[in-house]
């Protein structure tokens, strides 16, 4: 099998919910002839003596295969996951200290809820996201409060998305809020409901904008013209008018 197959097949453990990950990357492990090493480690050489040539050989063989566990779970964890791990020697200390630290340790689990409860709270909506990029975001934070048993019902989630959007969505969030009820509201609903404005946006903007560019043009052939052609029904636009208009027209189609 390749190593890219292999690199597929390794469960992800980003500090929850050790227990499943714990068995499923000793599935894996039992599955590669390789659970022997975090099961009994490796015998090094005792200081002061000589091994044979195959007594050697043998240590190296083991200690290569070690690191090929170790590649396994380094490959397996968040870098901040890893970081905690002080001790990396062998593939037996590593999957100790990643037990000690997760395997049912309750203290571990708060600390971490917190952490996501901090990382929710300061959430919002940057100017150069869509609103899928930003459910997406939402959403990785909230599951995993979720499963690390936080209360994280979609009404605490569309809450917070309709406060955290950025300014352009103003008039589509006071229109939400006074047309529907948005403790009953779905996230699922929310998100088409957003993503569905967030294209009349780039529509108005796309129309504005070419007709900025029309009037800007001939503007350019009045001035060659010394000012000949005025007053035939052309429309005028100017940049203030325009904004305008856009918030207006966005806030009636609403």
């Amino acid at each position: 099998m390749s190593d890219q197959k292999i690199s597929a097949k390794i469960p992800h453990f980003d500090g929850l919910h050790y227990d499943h990950w714990s068995e499923l990357m000793e599935n894996l492990l039992r599955s590669k002839g390789l659970w022997i090493y975090i099961e009994k480690g490796i015998k090094e050489q005792v200081p002061g003596t000589t091994l044979t040539d195959a007594q050697q050989t043998q240590l190296e063989n083991a200690r290569m295969k070690d690191h090929k566990v170790k590649h396994y779970l380094f490959r397996a964890i968040d870098r901040t996951v890893f970081e905690q791990i002080l001790d990396r020697r062998t593939s037996k200390i590593v999957w100790e200290s990643l037990k000690r630290k997760f395997g049912g340790n309750d203290r571990v689990k708060k600390s971490l809820l917190n952490s996501l409860r901090r990382d929710f709270e300061v959430l919002a909506m940057k100017e150069t996201e869509t609103i899928t990029e930003y459910f997406t975001r939402v959403m990785a934070v909230a599951n995993k409060m979720r499963s690390n048993g936080e209360e994280m019902p979609d009404s605490k989630v569309v809450e917070k998305v309709l406060r955290t959007l950025t300014e352009r969505f103003t008039y589509v969030v006071v229109s939400i809020e006074e047309s529907k009820d948005t403790s009953s509201m779905s996230i699922d609903e929310l998100q088409s409901t957003l993503v569905v404005h967030e294209q009349k946006f780039k529509r108005y903007s796309n129309e504005v904008d070419q007709a900025l560019n029309i009037e800007s043009s001939r503007g350019r052939g009045r001035g060659r013209g010394r000012g000949r052609g005025r007053g035939r029904g052309y429309p005028v636009f100017n940049k203030a008018t325009v904004d305008g208009t856009r918030k207006l027209t966005m806030h009636n189609s609403m």
